[in-house]
């Protein structure tokens, strides 16, 4: 996937890839024929700023529109579809989602590049420690593994000391898996006298999960594993759409491929530079289930490469500082702070010997109040309460309990208990 060198230049093959998408899909897709009815020709948008005036996308209409076990907003007739996948259902009632043997394709596209970031290719044993289910995320890397001509390893069905001992015979050397559960397997090797340094995996690609781009979770797993860390974002709905680079410095959306806007929170308008917004991201190149103006419900900041960055070979994608940092019905109010899961677990994450913890909301005497619950080897929380401290200037009650006591996690982590909403 080529970078093109300069903005226009990108927006322009992002223009005619969009219209290509429509000229295809309308009038097949019976979804987006009647939401756009009213643009018109939407085949003939004349610039990309055009589709401010789009109806948005979410995953809520998605799933009232369609049928039981069907998608909604598919192009074809559902026998012309060869893969069945679902989302996760952590925000809400799971979605049915199909991709023709063309989608299927364009799904590798995108993962070449991903790949490519971390040099991935023959030669490469890579190890996707996931027990895959309906979710596409892990389809998609051990397939796009495959593409690359690396050897593809399967870790379905099998527990995290059996996960390790394949990476040891094997002599796995990429290792795909969530952070929390990357942190996990190390941990489990140190307790089975496993050097995770010493078993040869020289990348790790997370996913599924804000933390591959915070720089406490990068490190972390960078020193657990002796490895490089390469953060991933996709969503099943929308595809494989962003990733970052070696340095750790955010992650980029993979523009060829898809168009991104970005909603401010404060005001719902256009995001500027660095401000804090929604991710709303349009496909293009998925034309049997594509989503148009499909709100992510990801926070994150972006930036623009300037003009100069761009003439010295830089990429012209947007990148996103720091990656995800959260979610939109994730982000916690305490007391007037707004706070993100991914700003608590970069705190944490600075601490070593705190090996899990878990967040709990609770409400006393009418105000909200955070504690967090470390499993940590020095016992000593009063110095990771003294961090949220400095960092978010809000006191959080930091409690140490037992090792092995908190739940661990294989995809995505659901640390955060909201015992507010089980008083409610």
């Amino acid at each position: 996937m080529s970078c093109p060198p300069s903005r226009s230049a990108l927006d322009a093959l992002k223009l005619e890839r969009l219209r290509g998408l429509l000229r295809t899909i309308l009038p097949h897709n019976g979804f987006y024929a009647e939401k756009l009815a009213r643009v018109g020709d939407a085949s003939a948008i004349a610039g990309l700023d055009e589709l401010g005036g789009w109806p948005f996308t979410s995953k809520e209409e998605l799933v009232a529109a369609g049928a039981e076990g069907t998608p909604a907003n598919l192009t074809w007739p559902v026998d012309r579809y060869v893969r069945y996948h679902q989302t996760s259902g952590t925000h809400g009632r799971p979605l049915p989602v199909f991709d023709a043997a063309a989608d299927w394709q364009w799904w590798m596209e995108c993962w070449r590049e991903i790949l490519a970031r971390g040099d991935v290719g023959p030669g490469d044993r890579v190890l996707v420690a996931s027990s895959f289910g309906p979710y596409a995320g892990f389809w998609s890397g051990f397939e796009g593994a495959l593409a690359r001509g690396a050897m593809a390893i399967p870790g379905g069905g099998l527990s995290t000391r059996g996960r390790l001992e394949l990476a040891r015979s094997l002599r796995a050397t990429v290792l795909v898996a969530t952070p929390s559960y990357a942190l996990h397997l190390a941990e489990v090797a140190a307790a089975e006298k496993l050097d995770p340094q010493r078993l040869g995996v020289r990348l790790v690609i997370v996913a599924g999960e804000p933390g591959g781009s915070l720089l406490a979770v990068r490190g972390r797993l960078a020193e657990l594993w002796a490895a490089e860390v390469l953060d991933h974002a996709g969503a099943t709905e929308v595809g494989p759409w962003g990733v970052g680079d070696l340095r750790g410095q955010g992650l980029d959306v993979l523009e060829p491929w898809f168009h991104p806007e970005f909603l401010s929170t404060a005001t719902g308008a256009a995001a500027g530079p660095g401000e804090l917004s929604e991710l709303v991201l349009t496909t293009l190149g998925r034309a049997g289930a594509p989503v148009i103006r499909y709100r992510t419900g990801d926070l994150v900041r972006p930036q623009w490469p300037t003009d100069a960055e761009t003439a010295a070979g830089g990429c012209a994608w947007v990148r996103l500082d720091g990656g995800i940092l959260g979610r939109v019905d994730d982000m916690l109010v305490i007391r007037g702070v707004n706070i993100f899961p991914g700003a608590i677990d970069d705190i944490v994450r600075g601490f070593p010997e705190v090996v899990e913890y878990r967040v709990l909301v609770r409400r006393r005497d009418s105000l909200d109040e955070l504690a967090v619950e470390i499993e940590d080897r020095l016992a000593a929380p009063e110095r990771v309460a003294r961090e949220f401290l400095v960092r978010l200037g809000l006191r959080v009650d930091v409690r140490a309990v037992p090792p092995g006591s908190l739940p661990r996690f294989e995809g995505k982590a659901r640390r955060i208990v909201d015992e507010r909403r089980s008083r409610s």
